[in-house]
């Protein structure tokens, strides 16, 4: 794939997942799968699910290495030697050497493909998953393990989903399938009753830096105010650092602080930043932050208290004048509901941006205005 076109199985801004040595905060999903192998009972099929950006794919990256670097134990001449007791596989092994180049040829990775126009396909085809069978006829010869992974699993369409199935179902031998899952419910139910499911959780403020030091990101001074924002997800961080979310969500409950007598002025601003050209991920971002404002507004109402720690300066106060009684709680997750509809269903059509934000930014207002 060319180098300006966006790779699907890698967060913008942020180290492809074969690339990243080390994965923070998911122990207990490391554990889990070494106990699995160390007991011999590697199960052939494996679901890793759990938030976007939470390390999903650099577990499967890093079991893939541990699978193919690791020899089967055997007894020797003193006995067999001792289980391993963690997935790290050294850099400098020629199994890591070979992934991160994309040269091993016991390693297979399904991604949404490229169309006969040379554009990403917004779904995972038929003709991605049968290539499998070029691959196991390959690699059978050599005798060791094979590893597929499918990032995401969510992404493929029925007739790819099937032919998984098929091979679920039937695996050839000493072949290990890793699916990567943001929404498992969107798999066929057959899947997923063939996989054993790794669940992985949003990672603690520590582990968050840490991995966010891993990436290469500037980290911003206001760390609690991104921790809030990402909720646990290094993807979600990495892409708030980039297009300048912190600063975005902070105009936005600025704006906010204003009701339920509008900032006009601003409003304005903020939507024309989204709509200027080239800032289709900025606009994409704003909605999602749009969401996230009229999430945290909902939790305030219901709960009695604003989420902790703020995402932006003020947005304590400003959620708790908006939003002080369970009433308003429901009004205010009545119109997220009614909000984030008319906006994807805005993008899905092409309005424009401009618009659709003024429209929900006055849809926001009118409800501000009625809960007083």
């Amino acid at each position: 794939m060319s180098d300006d076109i966006p790779t699907p199985d890698q967060a913008p801004g942020a180290p492809h997942p074969r690339e990243t040595q080390h994965l923070f905060g998911q122990t207990e999903a490391e554990q889990a799968f070494l106990s699995a192998y160390t007991s011999e009972r590697l199960h052939h099929g494996w679901l890793l699910t759990g938030p976007r950006g939470v390390g999903k794919a650099t577990l499967a990256w890093r079991i893939a290495r541990f699978l193919l670097a690791t020899p089967p134990a055997e007894d020797g001449l003193f006995g067999a030697p001792p289980p391993p007791e963690t997935l790290e596989i050294d850099p400098e092994h020629p199994v890591a050497h070979r992934i991160l180049a994309g040269a091993e040829p016991g390693l297979a990775a399904i991604t949404r493909s490229l169309n006969d126009q040379g554009r990403l396909r917004n779904e995972i085809v038929v003709d991605d998953i049968r290539k499998l069978g070029k691959f196991f006829g390959l690699s059978s010869a050599d005798g060791g393990r094979r590893v597929v992974i499918v990032d995401s699993a969510d992404e493929m369409n029925v007739s790819a989903a099937n032919a998984l199935l098929k091979m679920l179902e039937e695996p050839p031998a000493r072949t290990t399938l890793l699916l990567v899952s943001h929404q498992p419910s969107r798999l066929l139910p057959t899947i997923r009753s063939r996989c054993r499911t790794l669940r992985l959780s949003p990672l603690g403020a520590e582990d968050m830096q840490a991995a966010l030091s891993q990436s290469g990101a500037d980290l911003p001074a206001q760390a609690d105010h991104l921790a809030a924002l990402a909720a646990g997800s290094v993807g979600d961080a990495v892409r708030l650092i980039n297009l300048g979310g912190l600063e975005i969500y902070a105009e936005l409950i600025a704006i906010l602080g204003t009701l339920p007598r509008m900032d006009r002025q601003r409003a304005l601003a903020l939507a024309e930043a989204a709509a200027q050209r080239g800032a289709a991920e900025r606009y994409d971002l704003l909605l999602t932050l749009i969401d996230v404002a009229l999430s945290r507004l909902a939790l305030t109402g219901a709960t009695g208290a604003p989420p902790t720690p703020e995402a932006a300066p003020k947005e304590a106060e400003t959620l708790t004048r908006l939003s002080s009684s369970q009433q308003q709680a429901r009004q205010w997750a009545e119109v997220a509901a009614t909000i984030t509809a008319r906006a994807r269903h805005g993008q899905a059509v092409n309005l424009d941006p401009a618009a659709l934000v003024l429209d929900t930014v006055f849809k926001i207002q009118e409800t501000a205005g009625q809960s007083r």
